[in-house]
């Protein structure tokens, strides 16, 4: 290797390595969407993964919502008040609950505690020899373990971002009447009906994108891990980053084709 083409390998080993991982992913979520729709169903784990998911998340959900709702509620209080414009402070916290900070932080606190909790269960089980014994038994580990999680927060974090959103506004409502001096009445009417409909949907769409990648994460870093405690430990944080930074990612890119619809 020549001092000219060194740092041009330098370059492009990483590169390289990241869109092998890109296509790797890739690969593994169009398997699992194969699989999504074809039999054998597993209803029982679809069910289990449902409740931990969903139900489970949440407490953790709602109490981020409802501190996101009231600091922004103070936020754009403390920013209109040097323009004159402090009514705006209803309307501009359910928007922005509902559109992007509502799906993102709830995407983001899923994120926290299912893609690592998946990672981890998932882990345990290759490095303890459960999934070679699920091949032994004829069951497509994919199948059995990463359709039905992945389907469940699919479904499941849709539903938490709309809790999600209702209890940020709340939060914001709160903070707005007892803090800040709003009347009761006004600050909701001035939510409804600055609220539009598609404002609500484009982020519950935005919450199943960001459901299908945290399960998605936490099932392919927990069927790459590596071997022991240390194997387990290094899927873990890996389900957990890349499902953040997804997350974000994709946020940006829904946003902009929502912008344009």
């Amino acid at each position: 290797m020549t001092a000219l083409t060194a740092p041009l390998a330098a370059i492009g080993r990483p590169v390289l390595a990241a869109l092998a991982a890109i296509g790797r992913v890739a690969l593994f979520a169009a398997n699992v969407i194969g699989h999504i729709f074809r039999p054998p169903f597993y209803p029982r784990e679809f069910f289990h993964a449902l409740m931990q998911i969903g139900w489970f998340s949440l407490p953790v959900v709602g109490l981020t919502a409802v501190f996101t709702g009231g600091a922004l509620a103070l936020q754009i209080y403390s920013g209109g008040a040097r323009f004159n414009a402090e009514a705006v402070v209803p309307s501009i916290v359910a928007i922005g609950m509902v559109r992007e900070l509502g799906p993102v932080l709830g995407g983001l606190m899923v994120a926290a505690r299912v893609a690592s909790s998946i990672a981890a269960e998932i882990g345990t089980m290759k490095v303890t020899e459960q999934i070679d014994a699920l091949v032994t038994l004829s069951t497509n580990p994919i199948k059995y373990l990463a359709v039905p999680r992945v389907l469940a927060a699919t479904l499941a974090v849709p539903v938490l971002v709309a809790v999600g959103d209702a209890i940020g506004i709340a939060g914001g409502w709160l903070v707005g009447v007892n803090r800040l001096g709003f009347n009761s009445t006004t600050y909701l009417q001035n939510t409804v009906d600055f609220l539009e409909t598609w404002d609500v949907v484009s982020g519950l769409w935005k919450g199943a994108a960001f459901g299908f990648i945290v399960a998605l994460m936490g099932c392919y870093h927990g069927m790459n891990s590596g071997r022991g405690a240390q194997g387990v430990g290094a899927a873990t944080k890996s389900a957990v980053v890349g499902a953040s930074v997804l997350i974000l990612a994709a946020n940006y890119i829904l946003t902009e084709l929502f912008f344009s619809a």
